[in-house]
């Protein structure tokens, strides 16, 4: 059984983070605590096949089954009544995680146009990163052929870290590609 890349990495850069942080135990480092991937139906929601594409594409691309997202409350100017379903999400812990941020950092993202790197600013102050992709179609797993519809989505990234400079130094030493500042 061999063990996902992007975990190896992290338990090599304990050291060195310990050191950029000042900490002396491991157990206070920042780590990644889950991936939460989500789609928004928008424009789909009366379209009850475009919904079971969206879903099956999204159980393809993270190997989890999604859940529908409900709305909280009734907003009139967008037609949405409480209750109603508003989105997909799969939220990835463990070893699925893991797996996922490899294949996302690894396959996922040099297959994107034009892609110069993650800005920084994805990186709120709770040290989490957001991704959000315009099309899903950019994933391996994903058929071009057979796609009748073409979501976005976006990728999350919960850390542990108390800042966002806890975050940022912890995707870095895992090597997330982040984009050059000039």
């Amino acid at each position: 059984m061999k063990q996902a890349l992007m975990k190896t990495k992290y338990q090599e850069i304990l050291p060195e983070l310990k050191k950029d942080l000042g900490r002396k135990n491991i157990l206070a480092l920042p780590r990644i605590a889950k991936v939460t991937v989500n789609v928004g139906l928008g424009k789909f929601l009366k379209e009850q096949q475009r919904v079971d594409e969206i879903v099956q594409s999204l159980e393809a691309i993270t190997g989890q089954k999604p859940v529908l997202t409900k709305a909280r409350k009734a907003i009139a100017g967008f037609k949405i009544r409480e209750g109603l379903d508003v989105g997909v999400k799969v939220t990835l812990r463990g070893k699925r995680m893991w797996e996922f941020l490899d294949r996302f950092f690894y396959a996922t993202l040099p297959r994107v146009r034009d892609f110069q790197g993650i800005p920084v600013t994805s990186v709120d102050k709770s040290g989490n990163c957001n991704v959000g992709l315009k099309e899903h179609m950019i994933f391996p797993e994903i058929i071009p052929e057979k796609v009748q519809t073409v979501f976005s989505m976006q990728v999350t990234v919960t850390t542990t870290a108390e800042n966002g400079e806890q975050g940022v130094a912890l995707f870095r030493r895992l090597g997330f590609p982040f984009r050059v500042e000039e």
